[in-house]
């Protein structure tokens, strides 16, 4: 570009951003992390890599959205205004606001990007996109955005400039934010939908905590052009609760809180796996269930260097615990080659007697070829504590406790779902009976198992058709 000089370099994160061409692309992180200044830059680079018209023109047009004027003019078109200066690009008052760049190029074409600013912070809102005619549209703060609008941009984009000055090189939605909550648009389609076309970035947090201190992240992006350095970022966190530095600097999610977690020991940037788990070979797995109407089945490993992996969880509502295990769990065991080699405890409640046909839940799992042990106790102390000592542990610098992200109802119970309920006086404090209550019940009978000491130094148990459940799973 003739006119203008760009000194920038993007992070590693932000690098696989702009390489990538996806219909919709969003990157999240700490505030300071560079965000903004990465979407302005993408913005440039695909107006002067738009094919010129028959006249030598390279034509774009964005809108660029923020969720309300005055964080516009404050934050979004000053951030653009420092990469691209009003000499260059002057910006015009009016409904919208406005800019418009057209700059001879050194190859003998021209660049006219238009740039329209605007203001939606409603779902109403959405109808004033509806006559638009743009390239590509950025989301500063997306978090702060309704998905309508999102909907709303998706069919607006891509329309111009007409086929007659060559047509859009490239279309599409770019969006940054900083971490929403995890019952945020954002949250349902980066972690849970992931539809096609659909790309979401995550940067590193700025610190990390550390033995309840917050220090530098070596991987922390634009750390190097902080005029502060990683002081810009440690001298905020004084003063703060944990759940503004937890989305503000170590760049999480947020979490839509019912009540005090039982588990506060759970990190999830420490105990998620990045990528599904599949259990080891020749290594039995360990089914931890919990009975009633809405049995839950979780199933979990235990590697020989001790780590505690939770690999799958099997839910259902108002089914028994035959139909359960029959239509659900046994198929899914099959399919994954676990139904010979497994070890089973459960709720020791399943060794109560129907009051319909005399038979226990212990009795049904047996019946259906899946031998059960009753737990050792029904303490959720002990339940509790046998999960929390996994957290806790540490093998050689990696975490002792593994969660596959396909276990999606257990970690936003890990996350606040999970939670203790109103204490009554004189009684100990239990968790709230709810959705997320049932895996977690199930999680905490297989890590009683995978707690004691025997298991380790036992061989895989081969599952015999007719063996009694005492010789399977037994203490």
């Amino acid at each position: 570009m003739n006119a203008v000089t760009i000194n920038y370099s993007a992070s590693p994160v932000l690098r696989h951003f702009h390489k990538s061409d996806a219909f919709v692309r969003g990157v999240m992180g700490p505030i300071g992390s560079g965000k903004s200044s990465a979407m302005c830059l993408e913005l440039l680079v695909r107006g002067l890599r738009q094919v010129p018209g028959p006249d030598k023109v390279r034509r774009t047009r964005f809108a660029i959205i923020r969720n309300s004027y005055p964080e516009l003019k404050s934050t979004t078109i000053k951030t653009f205004s420092d990469w691209v200066p009003e000499s260059i690009c002057p910006i015009k008052g009016g409904a919208p606001i406005s800019g418009r760049m057209r700059l001879p190029l050194g190859d003998g074409t021209r660049i006219d990007m238009e740039l329209l600013f605007l203001a939606l912070d409603h779902p109403d809102d959405a109808k004033k996109l509806l006559s638009l005619e743009l390239t590509g549209a950025w989301v500063n703060e997306a978090r702060e955005i309704d998905k309508s609008i999102i909907d709303a941009l998706t069919g607006r984009v891509g329309r111009y400039p007409a086929k007659r000055h060559g047509g859009p090189s490239w279309s599409g939605v770019i969006m940054d934010t900083n971490p929403p909550d995890d019952e945020h648009w954002w949250y349902v389609l980066a972690e849970v939908e992931k539809p096609k076309g659909f790309s979401f970035y995550r940067q590193p947090g700025a610190l990390l905590r550390q033995n309840g201190r917050y220090v530098p992240n070596p991987e922390a992006e634009n750390a190097e052009h902080q005029p502060l350095g990683y002081e810009y970022w440690l001298r905020q966190v004084d003063g703060k609760p944990a759940d503004w530095i937890d989305v503000y600097i170590l760049g999480r999610y947020g979490t839509t809180r019912f009540g005090h977690p039982v588990y506060p020991e759970y990190d999830d940037t420490i105990h998620l796996a990045t990528d599904s788990l599949e259990p080891m070979p020749e290594i039995p797995c360990i089914l931890g269930w919990d009975f009633g109407l809405t049995p839950a089945c979780v199933i979990t490993q235990t590697t020989p260097s001790g780590r505690f992996t939770v690999l799958y969880e099997l839910e259902s509502e108002s089914m028994g615990i035959r139909q359960f295990a029959n239509e659900i769990v046994k198929p899914f065991l099959a399919e994954r080659g676990l139904s010979t080699s497994f070890l089973s405890v459960g709720d020791p409640a399943g060794a109560a007697r129907s009051q319909t046909d005399g038979r226990t839940c212990l009795e049904e799992l047996h019946k259906a070829g899946i031998p059960t042990r009753p737990a050792p106790t029904n303490s959720f102390l002990a339940r509790r504590e046998a999960v929390a000592g996994f957290l806790l542990r540490s093998l050689d610098g990696a975490p002792g406790f593994v969660l596959s992200p396909a276990c999606k109802t257990l970690r936003k119970g890990f996350l606040s779902g999970y939670h203790y309920g109103q204490k009554l006086s004189g009684e100990p404090e239990r968790p709230a009976k709810n959705r997320f209550s049932h895996p977690h019940d199930a999680l905490q009978y297989a890590a009683l198992l995978a707690e004691h000491n025997s298991l380790r130094r036992r061989p895989v148990t081969q599952r015999r058709r007719h063996a009694p459940a005492e010789s399977v799973a037994g203490y």
